[in-house]
């Protein structure tokens, strides 16, 4: 063994977690190999003589160094990790087993076994709790709202710490008792784990009462704000009496109140707890008890079977959905002033358009507003709401290769389809009756409007009339700058 392949192995700087253990092994052998040179044995004369040897000691010092160094960076390395584990009776512990490399893995209920007395005791206390439940679809809603939490926690804290600790099985039980229904079996698992948020009304902006703290969200349109939140089993008890009643629903109706607007926009979301199916009022609720559902029926499965392969409810569904365009930025928080919310006017193509025109960005979007759509009558009515963002490059506006620090809207053009067919050509000054001036680096100027067409799927695009500097001091001749088609359209996940 030569010294130069040792100081090879040395010099490597070990950066993959988890590896320290095996480069600290090959470099403890080679050290076994240099400790058993004899020094003093004839060798070629390129390793004779006092230098030499003194050198060759030098190198094996370094090399002691060396692993005395490998050996704390491993140390330090597993002691950042470990944490004294103390539990109490009603904690909920989710125990991971990955299967070693031509290994079966034990069946999940002799993993007890292997565990120290305490997280034993976890195990058992688990175990009871959920037990119930096939474990499937336990790891797919702790997944569901793992994936939601973290993103609130990283994002929207506040939102974060509305959420309700998780539902017993007695308090479920004595729910459906009372509503006379059977929870879906992912709806049950679901509030297993949260039982909704704690949602305050308050005074938001101007006249309007509410909370921005809705896990899902909403949007905002001249006077309606909408922010939906998740109730918990007591309030659904409540709104669930209240509001069917209201609706003249059957006493043996199976639909329940899930989830509300906490503003003064009545938004209302309903729970089939026969089919599972999620369903959102539209228009015609109180009259009618018109309802849109919210997730493809063909989706749905077993829920009510606890032997079936793939238990979903549209509840899951629709949360898993949500926390994916979270997840993906395909929706994201909007902040004015002081007051921060869930949008959910899509970010992202396809559904948001983008276009820059002279240094003018131009994004927009829309979403169906269901509580204000009428499907009763032929033709039905959807109702629309649409985001436009604009903003101004670092490098300004930019008319002929001459840049200028300001540009002001003057006018705005709009040419609606349905399906494929135009339906409205608009023409008018301003924008909900203002002349937004962009300047260069400044946030967006951001306002929503609103649109209906008699079919389920359609568009909008057009223009918007600009002049470089200011409409009372302008530095050049008016300019288009194009807004790119967006759609508006029914969409698979309603929120």
């Amino acid at each position: 063994m030569k010294f130069g392949k040792v100081m090879e192995i040395m010099e490597h700087e070990v950066k993959v977690e988890g590896s320290y253990e095996r480069s600290w092994k090959i470099m403890e052998y080679e050290m076994e190999k240099v400790e058993e040179w004899d020094l003093t044995a004839p060798r070629d004369k390129a390793l004779l003589g006092l230098e030499i040897v003194q050198d060759t000691s030098e190198k094996v010092r370094i090399i002691q160094q060396r692993l005395k160094t490998v050996r704390s960076r491993q140390k330090n390395y597993v002691d950042v990790r470990r944490r004294p584990l103390e539990y109490e009776v009603g904690d909920h512990v989710f125990i991971y087993v990955t299967p070693m490399k031509g290994q079966k893995l034990a069946l999940i209920n002799h993993l007890s076994l292997s565990l120290s007395p305490s997280h034993q005791e976890a195990y058992k206390i688990w175990r009871e709790s959920f037990g119930m439940y096939p474990w499937p679809l336990v790891m797919r809603v702790r997944r569901c709202w793992a994936r939601l939490k973290c993103w609130l926690s990283e994002n929207f804290p506040e939102a974060l710490a509305t959420l309700r600790k998780g539902a017993s099985e007695d308090e479920i039980k004595e729910f459906e008792k009372k509503l006379k229904v059977k929870l879906p079996l992912p709806t049950r698992v679901l509030y297993r784990f949260c039982d909704g948020q704690d949602i305050l009304s308050k005074k938001i902006s101007g006249g309007m009462f509410g909370n921005p703290l809705g896990l899902i969200g909403g949007y905002c349109f001249y006077e309606s704000l909408v922010n939906v939140y998740l109730l918990p089993l007591s309030r659904i008890i409540l709104e669930t009496k209240d509001i069917v009643h209201q609706l003249g629903f059957s006493r043996r109706s199976k639909y329940i109140v899930v989830a509300t607007s906490s503003t003064n926009t009545e938004k209302i979301f309903f729970l089939n707890c026969t089919n599972g199916q999620l369903c959102v009022g539209t228009q015609n609720l109180a009259t009618d008890g018109e309802m849109i559902p919210c997730v493809p029926n063909a989706l749905l499965s077993s829920v009510h079977d606890s032997g079936g392969s793939q238990q979903q409810d549209a509840l899951l569904l629709w949360l898993e959905e949500h926390g994916r365009r979270l997840h993906n930025g395909i929706i994201k928080l909007r902040e004015e002033g002081k007051i921060r919310r869930i949008n959910q006017f899509p970010e992202e193509a396809p559904h948001c358009s983008t276009a820059i025109t002279n240094g003018v960005q131009v994004r927009a979007s829309a979403v169906l507003v269901p509580e204000f759509s009428d499907l009763k009558h032929k033709p039905g009515e959807y109702f629309f709401s649409y985001s436009i963002c604009m903003s101004l490059s670092p490098e300004g506006c930019i008319i002929n290769g001459v840049s200028s620090g300001s540009c002001q809207l003057y006018w705005r053009h709009w040419i609606i389809r349905a399906n494929d067919a135009v339906v409205s050509d608009v023409n008018g000054e301003a924008v909900i009756g203002k002349y937004p001036l962009l300047l260069p680096g400044e946030k967006e100027f951001v306002y929503e409007s609103c649109s209906h067409l008699s079919s389920s799927s359609g568009s909008i695009e057009g223009s918007f009339t600009f002049v470089s500097g200011r409409l009372a001091d302008p530095k050049s001749r008016p300019f288009e700058v194009e807004v790119a088609r967006f759609p508006l359209q029914v969409p698979d996940y309603i929120f």
